[in-house]
């Protein structure tokens, strides 16, 4: 369910907005002060169901249009809020679990490099996410057992099953590229040959359907170390970032000097930290709000990103709204944004 529109109404007691929302990339800009981030971030709170953020802002109503034809509608009476689903013009009450039903979405703050741990300290958002994949890799390292399938299977000639063998061989070796892979029973070839299917069906059919769990459990994972390799890899200058079968990030300089993470550059920081979390921590079909994209960036650096996020976009069916104040950012893509006007004010 993508939104396709946001409706602001007396938003700090003085704007109105409605804002058509692309299926896939949408850009929000307008000068400083009209109350940009707070939408963004009121959206996320609204599919979030904290309903204590949306009290703390004073506006009237929102109005969240999605392409089924319904709407989330928060009308707020000096901080009582009512919160309500609309169908066909019926309203009906939600709670705030049920909000946070609706749709799933990751908010990109500006405020980015830092992260406050479960025990209220600051730590490193790079070396706490380097730390995270450094663990995740692991996990799959130490995994690679394929478990027998319990679920449900369906008819499926030997043609089908030898089709479905080679797909998910080709899988595989995208997951053996990101470092890992399962480990085939002895006596196995994996994808069968024509006559080994025939003669052991049913061995052939409990593996490859052993060899499909696995796959679902760890294709998203090497996927996103894949395209965030080439992605940071394209637009970082005279550096290289890898990671190692260990699981851990190194980057090394062209001249081979190694860089601790934390002697890069603030950009180039912001660039590692947003991409991570587009690609890990941000589930296929979500709505992604991201705010700022352009801090710390030159501007070679900014005109990418347009690309990169449409790209992203397509591989993940995400829908970003990305709110920003650099011409640059937009670039070339001019058709995909919405200003806040002062004239909707």
């Amino acid at each position: 369910m993508m939104i396709n529109s946001l409706y602001i109404n007396r938003l700090f007691n003085e704007f109105d907005y409605e804002i058509g929302i692309n299926r896939d990339l949408t850009f929000l800009h307008s000068p400083n002060g009209y109350g940009k981030s707070t939408l963004m971030h009121m959206l996320y709170s609204a599919l979030k169901g904290d309903v204590a953020f949306l009290k703390e802002i004073p506006f009237r109503r929102m109005d969240v249009g999605f392409d089924d034809e319904t709407s989330l509608i928060v009308e707020n009476f000096e901080g009582d809020l009512l919160i309500q689903m609309q169908k066909t013009e019926l309203e009906s009450p939600i709670t705030p679990e049920e909000m946070a039903e609706i749709r799933s979405v990751t908010y990109i703050p500006p405020e980015r490099l830092v992260l406050k741990r479960r025990d209220g300290h600051l730590a490193s958002a790079l070396e706490t996410y380097a730390q995270e994949l450094y663990e995740s890799i692991r996990y799959a390292k130490e995994h690679t057992e394929l478990v027998p399938y319990q679920g449900e299977r369906r008819e499926m000639t030997d043609g089908e099953l030898e089709f479905w063998a080679k797909d998910l061989k080709a899988k595989l070796d995208f997951i053996k590229d990101a470092g890992f892979e399962p480990e085939i029973p002895a006596g196995y070839r994996f994808p069968p040959s024509r006559y080994e299917l025939i003669d052991h069906r049913k061995d052939y059919e409990d593996l490859t359907y052993s060899i499909s769990e696995y796959v679902d459990r760890n294709y998203n994972l090497a996927e996103s170390i894949i395209i965030f390799k080439d992605i940071v890899n394209e637009i970082l200058i005279n550096k290289t970032v890898s990671v190692l079968d260990s699981g851990k990030i190194i980057v090394t300089m062209n001249n081979g000097t190694a860089l601790q993470l934390n002697k890069l550059s603030s950009g180039e920081r912001q660039i590692l930290i947003m991409f991570y979390i587009l690609l890990f921590h941000t589930e296929p079909g979500s709505l992604v709000i991201l705010d700022e994209p352009e801090i710390s960036l030159h501007v070679t650096w900014q005109q990418k990103l347009g690309d990169v996020f449409m790209d992203i976009c397509r591989v993940r069916n995400l829908q970003m709204i990305v709110a920003t104040h650099s011409p640059q950012v937009i670039h070339d893509k001019w058709d995909l944004a919405r200003e806040l006007k002062p004239s909707d004010a």
